[in-house]
């Protein structure tokens, strides 16, 4: 298996094919798709990245296996752990079973049932706080000084977000046409960050933006503001995008995205819906963020290229927004 090293900042090129070539073993390369039908709606081309797909149903297998290959055998023997609302506590909990260690996941109490099972179902042993960023470090901090296990930060972590920036390097490579803009959504900014890396490093015309809810837009403040902003509140249906960025991944954000937009709760929902009918897959809420965007302002994509990626697939069933 090989071995990364450790990242002390922003990852280059040279970093992002190492990564790329190192996480082999525990992903799939998804598919980019397209539908004629929702061109159609969105007056522009798209090119749907699926991390639905992926393993554990999201991008997020990507970053945990890059982040635990940077550390020793003996650093990760203990044990892997983190804490999240689900997609990446499954992608550590299954890439802890692969690399044969424990996982330990904090996570809290209203995460979905289907994201906490799935993690249950990884091996890990999960414990459960209250869903605020103090709360879930406090509870992990207790975990990591009891087990000795090894933390890996769901976003703000050069890793991390060098294992994320390879889905918009895929995208990149695998697009036929090229593109004029990468879209993705935005929670901590992991992917956010390494797709305007990638970019960057990969593609002469593409640049990248984010798409985050109204109600958490604290991303599209702090691109405003030129500090991190926080949310006073989190209720949104996009489970995934409530939490705030961190230094690392606003560091990129600030420098390398110009523009996030933001969109309601029933701009999410519509299309959500609009790619379960159309497409006949099936998306989270959250990363059906970038689409319900270019819905909402269509004038800033008629007649382009649009690469999004679709984040995740990991959907409670019984508990659908629509």
């Amino acid at each position: 298996m090989t071995e990364l090293s450790p990242l002390l900042q922003a990852p280059n090129q040279a970093d992002l094919l190492l990564t790329h070539e190192a996480i082999q073993p525990f992903i799939h390369r998804t598919p980019v798709l397209t539908c004629t039908g929702l061109d159609e709606l969105a007056g522009c081309q798209l090119f749907f990245k699926c991390e639905n797909f992926q393993k554990i149903g999201a991008f997020k297998m990507r970053g945990a296996a890059s982040a635990a290959l940077r550390f020793s055998a003996e650093e990760r023997s203990n044990g892997l752990a983190t804490h999240s609302s689900g997609n990446h506590a499954q992608a550590v909990a299954r890439t802890a079973q692969k690399l044969g260690v424990p996982a330990y996941i904090v996570m809290p109490h209203d995460a979905p049932k289907v994201k906490i099972a799935a993690v249950q179902d990884y091996g890990a042993t999960v414990s459960f706080c209250n869903n605020t960023p103090a709360e879930r470090q406090a509870a992990l901090d207790k975990i990591v000084v009891k087990t000795g296990a090894a933390f890996i930060h769901p976003f703000n972590d050069w890793g991390v977000v060098a294992g994320q920036a390879t889905a918009a390097l895929e995208l990149i490579n695998d697009t036929k046409r090229v593109l004029n803009l990468i879209l993705t959504p935005v929670g901590g900014g992991g992917l956010l960050a390494g797709s305007a890396l990638a970019a960057r490093y990969f593609s002469m015309e593409a640049t990248v933006w984010g798409a985050e809810p109204r109600n958490v837009d604290d991303a599209a403040r702090s691109l405003v503001s030129g500090r991190i902003e926080e949310n006073v509140d989190n209720r949104t249906v996009a489970d995934g995008l409530r939490t705030n960025l961190g230094d690392k991944t606003f560091s990129v954000i600030h420098r390398y995205v110009p523009k996030i937009l933001v969109v309601s709760e029933e701009e999410i929902i519509a299309a959500m819906r609009h790619v379960w009918e159309r497409m006949k897959i099936i998306i989270e809420p959250s990363c059906a963020v970038p689409f319900a965007a270019v819905l909402r302002y269509p004038e800033l994509f008629a007649g382009l290229n649009v690469g999004i990626i679709l984040t995740g697939g990991n959907v409670d069933v019984d508990h659908l927004p629509f």
